[in-house]
C-alpha cells in the first residue's frame, strides 16, 4: 500500500492487538499504539524497529493524553478493555471507565472524516433462541458486566456515521500476549496439562475465532471501510457453532488421552449460550482462513513452549 493511513490502537500490546500491529505495519500503515502495559509485556518488541510505529505508555481514559494522539489518526481501533466476565467482576469500576467511558471519550473527541472500528463482543447476544442464529438484527441482552459496558460502547460509536463494529465470536490460537483463560485455548491446555475438564451446562454454544482471523477483519474493514461503515458485523467461524461438549471432542481427537465429564449441578459464569450467523460479513468478500482444528494443532505447540499462569487475564 503506498499511502497508508494513521492509525491509532489503544490497547495494542494485548492479545488481539499484538497480533494486529505487526499486520498493519507490513501493509504499509502508520501505527501508534497506546497501552499501559499492565501485564508487564513486551510483545510488540518486534516492531519497534520499525519508523512507522510509534508507542505510547499511558491511559486511554486520560484525555490530556489521548486528545493529540486522537488528532492525528485517519482510523481508530479501541482495542483497550478489561475483557473477559471474571476481570471486568474483579474492577467493576475499571470495566466501566476503560470499556466504555474512554471510548464515549474518543467519540467526543473525532472529527466527522475520522473512523471507528471498534471491537465488541458477541456474548452480548446472552441467551440465544433454540435452534435460532444471532443475526446483527437479533436483540442484544448482555448478561454480564462485560458484556453490557461492550454493548454500550458499541451504540455510542455507532451513533456516529463513519464508524463500524465487529461482534467477535470467541477468539482463540497463539498470540505474543498470550492469554490461556479464552475458551479454546483455556480447554487444550487443561488436556495437555491436566488430561481432563469438568463442563458446567456443556450444552451451552458458542461461536469461536482465530486471533489471526480477527486481525484480518480489521484490515478487511479498512480495506473496504466505505462499503461497509454504518453496520455492525458478527466475525466468527461459521463451522464452528458448537457446544462445549462439542469442543471437547473437537480436542479428543488430536489429543486421544483427554477425559472430560459433565457436572450436573454448578454453572458457568460466563452463562453465553447461542448460535451466530456470520453471513453478513461473509457477503463483502471476508472469509477466515485458520479452521478451529489447525488452531488446536497450534496451541498444542504452543503449550510446549509455555506454561505459567501469567498468561492469564486473571
Amino acid at each position: 500500500m503506498a499511502d497508508g493511513f494513521n492509525i491509532l490502537v489503544t490497547g495494542g500490546a494485548g492479545y488481539l492487538g499484538s497480533t494486529l500491529v505487526p499486520m498493519l505495519l507490513a501493509r504499509g500503515h502508520k501505527v501508534t499504539v497506546i497501552d499501559n502495559f499492565m501485564f508487564k509485556q513486551n510483545t510488540l518488541a518486534q516492531v519497534c524497529h520499525d519508523p512507522n510505529f510509534t508507542v505510547v505508555k499511558g491511559d486511554s481514559r486520560d484525555e490530556a493524553t489521548m486528545k493529540p494522539l486522537v488528532a492525528k489518526a485517519d482510523v481508530l481501533i479501541p482495542l483497550a478493555a478489561l475483557v473477559g466476565a471474571p476481570l471486568c467482576n474483579a474492577d467493576k469500576t475499571g470495566a466501566v471507565s476503560i470499556n466504555f467511558d474512554a471510548v464515549k471519550m474518543i467519540c467526543g473527541m473525532v472529527s466527522p472524516a475520522q473512523r471507528i472500528v471498534l471491537p465488541n463482543t458477541n456474548s452480548g447476544y446472552g441467551i440465544g433462541q433454540k435452534d435460532a442464529f444471532c443475526t446483527e438484527d437479533s436483540p442484544l441482552s448482555p448478561i454480564t458486566l462485560y458484556g453490557r459496558t461492550k454493548v454500550d460502547a458499541e451504540k455510542a460509536v455507532m451513533e456516529r456515521e463513519n464508524s463500524l463494529s465487529f461482534r467477535l465470536a470467541t477468539v482463540f490460537g497463539m498470540s505474543p500476549r498470550m492469554r490461556v483463560d479464552l475458551l479454546v485455548n483455556d480447554f487444550v491446555h487443561r488436556a495437555i496439562f491436566d488430561r481432563a475438564v469438568v463442563l458446567f451446562e456443556a450444552h451451552f454454544k458458542r461461536n469461536y475465532i482465530h486471533v489471526r482471523d480477527v486481525a484480518r477483519a480489521f484490515i478487511h474493514a479498512i480495506d473496504n471501510f466505505e462499503k461497509m461503515k454504518g453496520l455492525s458485523y458478527n466475525v466468527g467461524l461459521s463451522d464452528a457453532n458448537l457446544s462445549k461438549l462439542e469442543l471437547c471432542q473437537r480436542i479428543q481427537k488430536h489429543l486421544p488421552k483427554f477425559v472430560f465429564l459433565e457436572a450436573l449441578i454448578g454453572e458457568d459464569p460466563d452463562k453465553r449460550d447461542y448460535i451466530v450467523s456470520n453471513a453478513r460479513i461473509e457477503a463483502t468478500g471476508y472469509a477466515p482462513a485458520h479452521s478451529l482444528d489447525a488452531g488446536i494443532v497450534e496451541l498444542i505447540k504452543g503449550f510446549s513452549m509455555i506454561r505459567d499462569t501469567h498468561y492469564g487475564n486473571v
